[in-house]
């Protein structure tokens, strides 16, 4: 018999499971400058956390070309990486440092890798691009009316955060995440359990309870689980008090018979490993929390 498994309360356990989908990411000033979040907007419409933090600046050396391979050369402070992109034949580096770079197969067509795609494959490959965790915050509005953007142009944590001054070499950045607003259930069953007469009803109710679940509920349960995660220096509220009985953020998973929940940041694409002062550096972060005390409840990360 399984140790984690003896003694448990019940023979049916649910955990509310909620990741981010898709993320939109820019340097701080960059959410008051519309033509550069124009493009963007539809994809933020569906963004309801964000995250403030401290990246490094990249600083773009120059490119050159060595057959059909471009090789982007950046700073990151004191030192100098170099990345190799194989290109299709006839394709040809073309500009300078002053004028800008790009490549060309002889249309009028011009490309060049952005500044994302470096970011991708230097934080891939020389985990050399990384974001501090400095403030994890949620908008949602009636029926998701509003989102981050929308928080962020008003928001006095990110102001103090600029006046507190950022770093040399440091750039304040916004990662703004998407949530997926699909409810996630996950079921353990457990033939070892004291009770086990609640079985069927027990799988009803959280089958049922789960889809009673709103999208807003689950935006706020994703943002304390990350501030209880991540533990950033300029949140306070959920930093030491997630997950309580005593919450009112909670009642409902607690009426809904949750035994945990699980939030995640799990997307290859993103520029950067995110950490904290608590969290190391990381491309996936898993937040995961037992709703209950009684170890004999405890069956998910037991």
């Amino acid at each position: 018999m399984p140790k984690m498994f003896k003694d448990r309360a019940f023979d049916v356990e649910h955990a509310l499971i909620m990741y981010a989908k898709s993320y939109v990411t820019m340097p701080a000033f960059g959410i008051y400058e519309d033509e550069l979040i124009a493009p963007l907007l539809e994809q933020i419409r569906h963004c309801h956390i964000y995250i403030i933090g401290l990246t490094p600046k990249l600083e773009f050396v120059g490119a050159t070309q060595e057959e059909q391979v471009l090789i982007t050369s950046v700073e990151i402070g004191s030192q100098c990486y170099d990345l190799r992109w194989q290109l299709p034949e006839g394709v040809t580096l073309k500009g300078n440092n002053q004028d800008g770079w790009y490549v060309e197969d002889g249309s009028s067509d011009k490309y060049f890798p952005t500044e994302s795609m470096i970011g991708q494959r230097l934080s891939a490959e020389h985990n050399a691009v990384d974001f501090e965790v400095l403030y994890i915050g949620q908008a949602f509005g009636e029926s998701g009316s509003r989102n981050a953007l929308d928080r962020l142009k008003k928001h006095e944590t990110l102001q103090k955060i600029a006046v507190k001054g950022i770093p040399g070499g440091y750039s304040l950045t916004i990662l703004m995440l998407a949530v997926e607003p699909a409810n996630q259930l996950v079921t353990t069953f457990n033939p070892w359990a004291k009770d086990k007469s609640q079985g069927s009803e027990r799988i009803k109710k959280g089958i049922d309870k789960l889809f009673g679940t709103t999208e807003a509920e689950r935006t706020t349960l994703y943002e304390a689980s990350l501030i209880r995660y991540f533990q950033p220096k300029f949140n306070k509220e959920f930093k030491n008090s997630f997950p309580s009985t005593n919450m009112k953020l909670l009642a409902d998973c607690y009426e809904k018979d949750f035994s945990a929940l699980v939030a995640e940041i799990s997307i290859d694409e993103l520029p950067f490993q995110l950490f904290s002062d608590v969290v190391a550096h990381k491309r996936n972060h898993i937040a995961k929390h037992d709703l209950h005390t009684d170890e004999n409840r405890r069956v998910f990360f037991a």
